[in-house]
């Protein structure tokens, strides 16, 4: 097997949003995107106090893309206009497909707000074909317990969607997408095959990892060259999501809260949206 090397590292830079400590490495200066990877914002990791406000994104809409939420730390609850509604709790994941268009809300349950704790969490978003874009919009929320934690001598695989060593995850992605989040100790070392042709995303949450003897600090995403393998060392306590996706060979538009194939398609998302066509999300009060 031939193995991937970096290319390039990047930042992320802070972008908070009031009081919500948010850290952007995609896109970002050098990166606008990884292939069908478009988007990632790592939200905390902070403390909220008591009687906190929680997390801002009340209803908003989406349009020929995909979200995937990570929960590290704290709880999430989800609504939306297909009509989900959720409370997602640390070490779990939301997978939302938008398709051709969904309201929602991400927000702290009240018991969080009331309360307070900590808080951590990455949000990305995944680009659609053009042959996707208009797909019924679905959601899947994973508690910890229905996600496989594959360990690994010092590491443990925590498997979303894909196959890695003969586990599948329990989401099926409709363009074949592997996705995983890592959890490893200082020498753990993690290898990922399959990836011939691919776009392979990884990103240092927690800790710094090391590539083919580089280093990805934490916050930090890196670019992988061309290779059918990848090994990924922890170089401390560390937490990585990784994934790769088939390349998506089509213009990519993205306004705002819609990600289309030309500018037509974008002013045709907003009048929908504005004409009631997503219908109307909720905000959880729970």
């Amino acid at each position: 097997m031939t193995g991937r090397t970096i290319l390039s590292v990047h930042p992320a830079y802070r972008d908070d949003i009031g009081d919500l400590v948010t850290r952007r490495p995609l896109p970002g200066p050098g990166v606008d995107h990884v292939g069908a990877f478009l988007f990632l914002n790592h939200h905390g990791p902070q403390t909220y106090g008591p009687d906190n406000r929680g997390l801002p994104f009340g209803p908003h809409p989406h349009r020929g893309f995909e979200t995937m939420t990570f929960i590290l730390d704290g709880e999430l609850a989800h609504t939306d206009s297909a009509g989900h509604e959720s409370v997602i709790r640390a070490g779990g994941v939301q997978w939302m497909t938008a398709g051709r268009g969904i309201v929602h809300a991400e927000v702290s349950p009240a018991a969080f707000k009331r309360e307070g704790g900590r808080m951590e969490i990455l949000q990305l978003w995944l680009n659609l074909p053009a042959r996707l874009k208009m797909t019924a919009p679905r959601y899947v929320g994973l508690q910890a317990e229905g996600i496989p934690a594959i360990a690994d001598d010092d590491a443990t695989v925590h498997l979303i969607s894909g196959e890695w060593q003969g586990h599948a995850g329990p989401i099926e992605s409709l363009t074949g997408v592997f996705l995983s989040w890592v959890e490893a100790q200082p020498g753990a070392a993690v290898t990922f095959d399959g990836l011939n042709g691919r776009d392979v995303f990884l990103y240092a949450a927690r800790g710094s990892i090391e590539v083919a003897g580089r280093q990805v600090p934490q916050f930090h995403l890196a670019q992988l060259g061309a290779g059918d393998s990848v090994t990924i060392t922890a170089s401390e306590p560390a937490l990585f999501l990784f994934g790769h996706a088939d390349p998506i060979d089509e213009a990519v538009v993205a306004h705002g809260p819609f990600v289309m194939n030309s500018m037509e398609e974008i002013r045709q998302a907003y009048a929908d949206y504005q004409a009631g066509r997503f219908g109307v999300a909720e905000i959880v009060q729970g």
